[in-house]
């Protein structure tokens, strides 16, 4: 009777806490289904914003009079295959990329340096255009890409890494699926992204991914060069402590046993 008085509440407290773990483990827990049908607003659609030190990919085209946007459109070439056996190389031709500045210019061919720093993409190909209506009859036609938007996730994820995002919009839910998700082990309400402006400027945000208001953070999309941190909880942190110790203790241990094998040995 004793034994099972114990077990009775013991096993309550385990019950209580692995429900206390899980309420952990959800995403926007908060989020009402009644407050989703409710909410009308409008939201803007995200445009990234060319920062400094992007690469830019700038294509001018006119189907009336093709020859004129030829100037605009310089080409690198780059080595294709080599062979090993030979000196010769193949090159094949490649958009030139253009580095924008700690100032926010790029300078383009024929109409030199413009200003491209705080432009979206298509804020950043009307100026453009703009500045080549002089050198067409016709209207120009021009395309802007950035060429290296990434963003890195580290920390409590499965797989963590850097990635190159192509079509230049990604948000927060976006990017842990790109890393596999959050292990069992990350903090949901205390998650870290670091994130520099166009001065060099850094900052580093604290995220609730439980509150469902994430969805309408500044922060829920991401910009270019964005670092999200998963931060580990405390029973990752007492596992990892374990497990360092449990190391050492095996490599003490395992000295010993072979200290006392050569003595054994040595006496014989």
């Amino acid at each position: 009777m004793k034994r099972k008085t114990f077990i009775l509440p013991a096993l309550l407290i385990l019950l209580l806490a692995g429900c206390q773990s899980y309420k952990n483990v959800p995403y926007m827990q908060d989020l009402n289904l009644r407050q989703m049908l409710e909410s009308d607003s409008i939201k803007a659609l995200y445009d990234a914003r060319i920062m400094p030190k992007d690469l830019l990919t700038i294509v001018v085209s006119c189907p009336e009079e093709p020859e004129l946007a030829t100037p605009f459109n310089l080409t690198v070439s780059t080595i294709a295959s080599m062979s090993t056996t030979r000196l010769n190389t193949t090159t094949q031709p490649v958009l030139q990329q253009y580095l924008v500045d700690n100032d926010g210019n790029v300078d383009f061919p024929v109409i030199g340096t413009i200003h491209l720093g705080g432009l979206t993409k298509g804020e950043a190909e009307q100026l453009i255009r703009n500045k080549l209506k002089p050198q067409f009859h016709t209207e120009p036609i021009v395309t802007v890409r950035m060429v290296n938007y990434k963003i890195s996730v580290l920390g409590e994820v499965a797989r963590p890494g850097t990635f190159t995002i192509s079509n230049e919009k990604v948000n927060l839910f976006e990017a842990l699926a790109m890393a596999g998700d959050m292990t069992i082990y990350g903090l949901r309400d205390n998650v870290k992204l670091i994130r520099e402006d166009e001065w060099g400027n850094q900052q580093i945000i604290s995220l609730n991914f439980n509150d469902s208001r994430i969805v309408d953070s500044p922060y829920y999309y991401l910009q270019q060069n964005d670092i999200l941190y998963i931060t580990p909880n405390k029973t990752k942190a007492k596992t990892a402590d374990i497990s360092s110790s449990t190391t050492i203790w095996f490599s003490v241990i395992s000295s010993v046993v072979s200290l006392a094998t050569l003595v054994v040995a040595i006496t014989r």
